[in-house]
């Protein structure tokens, strides 16, 4: 038995839309406008009515895992095990997890499941299990299946914590070409400078060199075209 969707390559504009149509049901909510630049995870994913909580997650013969979501439990566990996980790793593994939910676990296959246990039919329904609690799933090199659907994960975490609007307020009076304007961003919204910085390149606002320092804006990036400055 199994939630998980078949493969299917989502594009970064579709991704964004779902991450946006997300941030917009929650802003209608009384309960779930945000007033600030941060957007917490936890919240996002108490929206979404799944749970979220810190255990030990101990290694299996593939390695650490760094969470996992149970989907009938509606509910996502976070290794207390990895001490970066309680800093900005933490939320953005949160996201991370809500992008599964969204994009790979067939909501209405769960809801069967529950239906199923609820009339005592036994449902046996592995966990979705996330290894990686590095940037490694910021890259966008995908060979298989399982990269994929950890960068969709990823594009679409970054996406709900750093939306464009929420950037482009954030980015005001700063220079995206240095590293301590970055990371006062990075810590206003509450996110790795990994986060960031991964979240500009992609929009095209920032521009790294390889084995560099040095930062450079993109054409896209607010100052060059105007919109901001």
């Amino acid at each position: 038995m199994s939630v998980i969707k078949p493969e299917q390559r989502y594009s970064k504009k579709e991704i964004e839309r779902r991450a946006n149509d997300l941030l917009n049901k929650m802003q209608a909510k009384p309960n779930y406008a945000g007033n600030g630049r941060r957007i917490d995870a936890s919240r996002v994913a108490d929206f979404l009515d799944i749970g979220v909580v810190w255990e030990s997650l101990p290694s299996d013969d593939q390695g650490q895992i760094a969470a996992m979501i149970l989907p009938l439990q509606r509910e996502i566990v976070i290794n207390n095990d990895i001490p970066k996980l309680r800093e900005g790793y933490g939320q953005s593994t949160i996201a991370h997890e809500i992008g599964h939910w969204l994009l790979h676990i067939n909501q209405e296959d769960v809801e069967k499941f529950v239906d199923r246990m609820e009339r005592d039919i036994e449902v046996n329904i592995p966990p979705f299990l996330c290894r990686s609690a590095s940037d490694q799933v910021y890259q966008s090199i995908a060979n298989t299946q399982i990269d994929w659907r950890e960068w969709q994960a990823q594009y679409l975490a970054s996406c709900l914590l750093m939306p464009v609007h929420i950037l482009e307020q954030a980015q005001k009076a700063r220079d995206l070409t240095k590293w301590p304007h970055l990371y006062a961003m990075a810590d206003e919204l509450g996110v790795t400078i990994s986060n960031l910085t991964n979240r500009l390149k992609g929009l095209g606002w920032i521009r790294l060199t390889e084995n560099s320092k040095q930062i450079y804006l993109g054409n896209t990036a607010p100052s060059r075209t105007g919109a901001f400055k």
